[in-house]
């Protein structure tokens, strides 16, 4: 998943018809994984796009690519764009594609707009190819690491080819990452929950390796395809939970309840952890920077290695072909694909959700959760069900808001009284 933009675009009107432009350009730059993650909604869910790829994106696309990005910002006047180096596992390509790649990204922006790069990876090879991080630094490539706790909880799921673990490998790459020579490279750690693992041996788990931020995701499950801990019976509600309540369990918000309560009250600011960070913005009026929760307009566009134009890959848990647009980059612009139907989708605020959503109070801090999540058979159009995970963002909302409600009444109690 990428690391959301720090200049997200202002939240559309209701209904608004203007296109958004992207700000976010993630490049699929390897295909191929070096683990095989049990909850990898690319490679282990419905959409299996990738077994007929290349398993690198060719220079020419690169190169293209990169002449639309740059036609993109100067067209919409954006002085800065977000490149996000993504896979699969993008440090496959080796130090010298990778060289090479983010040369020629910068070269076709230059004097447009500053790229800010980032990658995701699982680390392993930042350990094993010891050339690959002067290249990172060289072009301030700031890194994203998949990591999911302690060891036993890691090694559950982010599983080598062979069954083995590899939380070891990982770890000595975030030993390595955070020395001083290298620790302002680091952006912070991705960790998937598990609810069936200690929220707090987790998070402190998580602090060993003092991350500048915590990404805490739900694993993408749908209703067609109910995530661990979603009983397979259930199906999507038909009124918004009421405050307060909860009408199934939820050990999404239990584990997450945990983690805030304990993040929260820290005498001082352990870490950054963006989903909680977001809902309180949202909570306090302001607006979202992700698309995990709030009513930004998207704007991230995904590039796959053989150039084709899609949305958010997220989306292919819910079915075949569910990010494809029909674009390519040889083909097509960023223009055509901020116009298609399926962006537009997902840029009209409020109007966008289904009605179960839009009638719910949390609406406009939800968002109807990420949108991939929203996906049922049933529904039409199918992503207006609310999220599979309705319940559990409900109680974390709430939990939150009554956080912020004590806070903001204590501070009305004891603010002296303004002299005449």
């Amino acid at each position: 998943m990428p690391m959301p933009a720090t200049n997200a675009p202002p939240a559309a009107p209701d209904g608004g018809t203007e296109s958004v432009p992207f700000r976010q350009f993630l490049l699929k730059i390897h295909s191929r994984c070096n683990l095989a993650c049990t909850y990898c909604y690319m490679y282990e869910a419905a959409d299996q796009s990738w077994r007929q790829r290349p398993r690198s994106m060719a220079p020419a696309t690169v190169q293209r690519a990169a002449r639309l990005m740059a036609e993109h910002a100067a067209e919409h006047g954006l002085s800065e764009v977000h490149v996000v180096l993504h896979g699969g596992e993008p440090l496959l390509v080796g130090a010298e594609r990778l060289e090479a790649l983010i040369g020629t990204v910068t070269g076709a922006l230059a004097g447009i707009a500053a790229p800010r790069f980032t990658l995701q990876t699982n680390g392993i090879r930042l350990a094993e190819d010891p050339r690959l991080l002067p290249v990172l630094d060289r072009h301030g490539v700031r890194i994203g690491v998949s990591l999911d706790g302690t060891p036993a909880g890691h090694d559950r799921h982010r599983l080598r080819a062979d069954g083995g673990g590899s939380h070891a490998a990982t770890a000595r790459a975030l030993e390595l990452l955070t020395q001083p020579a290298h620790q302002h490279l680091f952006a912070g750690l991705l960790c998937v929950i598990d609810p069936t693992t200690d929220p707090l041996e987790t998070y402190d788990a998580l602090l060993q390796f003092a991350p500048p931020r915590l990404d805490l995701l739900l694993p993408h499950g749908t209703w067609q395809t109910r995530p661990p801990g979603v009983a397979a019976s259930t199906s999507p509600p038909s009124a918004p939970p009421a405050p307060g309540a909860s009408r199934r369990p939820t050990p999404y918000a239990d584990w997450l309840c945990a983690v805030f309560d304990r993040w929260y009250s820290a005498p001082r600011r352990e870490t950054g952890i963006r989903l909680f960070e977001e809902i309180m913005v949202l909570l306090f009026g302001g607006t979202a920077r992700s698309e995990v929760v709030g009513l930004t307009p998207v704007d991230l566009v995904v590039v796959e290695t053989d150039g084709a134009i899609e949305q958010a890959d997220s989306l292919k848990v819910s079915y075949p072909g569910a990010p494809e647009t029909g674009l390519h980059v040889f083909r097509d612009t960023f223009a055509d694909a901020a116009a298609h139907p399926a962006f537009r989708a997902r840029q009209r605020g409020l109007s966008g959700l289904g009605p179960v959503c839009r009638s719910c109070v949390r609406s406009r801090v939800c968002g109807g959760g990420l949108y991939a999540h929203r996906y049922s058979p049933g529904a039409a159009p199918v992503f207006s069900a609310p999220s599979v995970y309705c319940d559990d963002l409900a109680v974390l909302i709430d939990h939150i808001g009554a956080q912020l409600r004590r806070d903001v009444a204590a501070l009305t109690v004891h603010r002296p009284k303004a002299s005449r």
